[in-house]
């Protein structure tokens, strides 16, 4: 007992010897050696860290912020910004990642200790190393935390990720959440309008890697966020029409630009191109006639002088409909910067020297097409005025190749009819196939017309074989694929019909419709129906239905009368969330998966957290009442995990 006293009151001493301070046994009376040691040691600590930084040795760096971190949290903002900036610059996409991670759940924790400065620099090196998700995490963190970002560094940003296919895939969703955020808040002075160029570059590569739907949609983006379409977005909105098989939305496309200046008829070609496409899906020859007339006769009398103010207003969807999009177009301005667009190559039309043309897989679907509905005489006035006597001479030299020697015979009848007769070599090749196929009788027919035209000809003669071997190859392939078309012109009959009904909200009509593709033996709906039909009942919230389309969906998938796209599948995941049907969620994710379609995730995650924050956070499977409440609150534990949610 003794030794005990002698040795507290020694201790006592000690600490009164080395304190300045009256109060022995206060907590101030200790408390200031702990704190200079601790002060010394995160001094020390920060000044190897700002070492490290300033010499750009991110090894030693990573190392003293390891412990750093652990001592004391995260350093001040000053350091932060230096750090995330100095592993900006590495190459090693270890360093990028996490840098990334860490300036992430910086900002989770305090949204001042990185700025956007950092951030920017942190973005951009991502890109650059088509580290598309990362990069896309930062800018949905900037979007959440009101970073305007320059328009041109969002150009570079999305110029990069649009490259691949995730990237594509990421950019459009992010572009989406843009366009939705600037909608609410309009007059916030934090908020970026997305631009013309941010919008091509995106639907550009939309195209380039099949996704169509997600390209209406941004289409239908671009009219609500009053986004003015240039000529490269007009061509690039022609290639989505086109793919969706929307003919009544590029016709409107093709009215709007009008008479363009002669200067950018070449830049159109494409427009024409996918339109002409759409004609022959339809498989409405006359309308695609007259398409290729007024194509032909685009080239004449073009003004010379751009009017670069014109702006012109377009409906996005029926005219008839009262509170449909309207979309400004101005097809003579052309914006800087827009690459990466769409394959420039055409298959129907043609251009040189600023004109426009056709190509002979135009003119064998033309003869093909007319031939079969036995109306040659139109093909024979077509013809002449697109090419005067030397088409016409090429297309009957193709008829005799391929033995259609009749129509080849009639042609030449109309012509003459029309006033305009063809050459003697034009009549003896015809008169040659006659002979071959020992079809005297209409090689008799045939002299007395040559006769009476005061056409002589010497038997003895060599008759030279069809000098057009293009075009009568390719007349060959369209009699070879003869009505074996992937989706029957019915079919894209009834999608225009579709999507008129479901943009005017008229469901009962749309329905209507969609049973009727459904009931046709020839016939099963494509992506396209299944989008447009989803689309209708999530603007109606009626998301028990979309669970009853996924339901067909599947059933044709089954049959394989169905590839389901990427972007289809995804609206599906998107609105069985808002819905709360997280076994379909879980569903369609692994049914992407099985198909190895990219998830975004972190889209999934924000959806989720817009209308499901807390939802089952504390419940547990044995505290459900019924069978189906525990099985929906597995399907929610299975997404949260899934997204990575707590």
């Amino acid at each position: 007992m003794f030794r005990k006293g002698n040795f507290v009151i020694e201790s006592i001493r000690r600490i009164a010897s080395t304190s300045s301070k009256p109060a022995l046994f206060s907590s101030t009376s200790v408390q200031p050696a702990r704190l200079s040691w601790e002060a010394s040691s995160q001094v020390i600590l920060k000044k190897k860290l700002e070492t490290a930084l300033k010499h750009h040795l991110v090894d030693d760096a990573w190392d003293v912020f390891k412990d750093y971190k652990r001592l004391y949290g995260f350093p001040d903002s000053s350091i932060m910004n230096r750090f995330v900036t100095v592993f900006s610059y590495s190459s090693d996409s270890a360093w990028l990642c996490k840098a990334d991670d860490l300036s992430r759940l910086a900002l989770k924790q305090n949204s001042g200790l990185v700025n956007s400065d950092a951030l920017t620099k942190l973005l951009l090196s991502l890109a650059r190393a088509q580290m598309s998700e990362s990069a896309c995490n930062i800018l949905r963190t900037m979007l959440e935390k009101g970073f305007v970002l320059t328009p041109d560094v969002l150009r570079l940003v999305v110029m990069h990720m649009v490259k691949t296919e995730v990237g594509t895939c990421l950019a459009s969703n992010y572009l989406v959440q843009v366009c939705h955020r600037f909608m609410e808040l309009k007059r916030s002075s934090n908020v970026m309008k997305p631009d013309t160029v941010l919008f091509n570059l995106v639907l550009g590569s939309c195209v380039r890697f099949g996704f169509s739907l997600k390209g209406q949609e941004l289409i239908e983006l671009m009219a609500k966020a009053d986004v003015v379409a240039d000529g490269h977005s007009i061509v690039i909105m022609s290639c989505v029409y086109e793919m969706n098989g929307m003919r009544d939305e590029l016709k409107k496309l093709k009215e709007g630009i009008g008479h363009v200046p002669s200067q950018l008829l070449c830049h159109y070609r494409r427009l024409y191109d996918n339109l002409l496409s759409l004609e022959f899906k339809f498989d409405d020859i006359g309308s695609a006639g007259r398409l290729v007339l007024d194509i032909c006769k685009k080239s004449k009398d073009l003004p010379s002088v751009q009017n670069l103010e014109k702006v012109m207003v377009l409906p996005v969807g029926s005219h008839h409909i009262r509170s449909g999009l309207k979309i400004r177009i101005s097809p003579e301005i052309l914006q800087r910067d827009s690459s990466l667009g769409v394959d420039s190559e055409a298959t129907f039309v043609s251009c040189a020297d600023s004109k426009l043309g056709v190509t002979n897989k135009t003119l064998a679907k033309l003869v093909y097409g007319y031939k079969r509905r036995e109306n040659l005489p139109e093909l024979s006035k077509l013809l002449f005025s697109v090419g005067g006597t030397k088409l016409c001479a090429d297309v009957i030299d193709a008829c005799v190749a391929v033995g259609w020697l009749e129509a080849a015979h009639d042609i030449l009848d109309d012509l003459v009819s029309a006033g305009n007769p063809m050459d003697l070599v034009t009549y003896r090749k015809v008169l040659s196939g006659y002979h071959k196929s020992k079809m005297l009788r209409n090689a008799e027919v045939l002299v007395r017309q040559m006769t009476k035209a005061g056409l002589v000809t010497d038997p003895s003669d060599e008759i030279k074989d069809c000098e057009n071997t293009e075009l009568r190859a390719l007349l060959v392939q369209e009699i070879n694929a003869g009505e074996q078309t992937k989706v029957p012109s019915m079919l894209y009959e009834l999608n225009s019909s579709l999507y008129y009904f479901c943009k005017a909200k008229m469901q009962g009509d749309a329905v209507t419709t969609y049973r009727k593709i459904q009931k046709m033996k020839t016939i099963s709906p494509t992506v396209q129906s299944y989008w447009i039909l989803v689309d209708m009942y999530s603007s109606l919230g009626m998301y028990r239905e979309i669970t009853v389309t996924w339901g067909d969906i599947k059933r044709n998938m089954a049959s394989r009368d169905l590839e389901v796209t990427q972007d289809l599948l995804e609206k599906l995941v998107v609105n069985f969330l808002r819905g709360g049907y997280f076994e379909r969620v879980m569903e369609v994710i692994s049914c992407m998966k099985e198909k190895g379609m990219y998830n975004d995730v972190a889209m999934y995650k924000n959806e989720y957290l817009k209308v499901h924050k807390n939802l089952y956070r504390t419940l547990k499977a044995a505290d459900a009442v019924t069978e189906a409440q525990a099985q929906r609150v597995e399907h929610v534990k299975a997404f949260r995990k899934l997204v990575g949610i707590v």
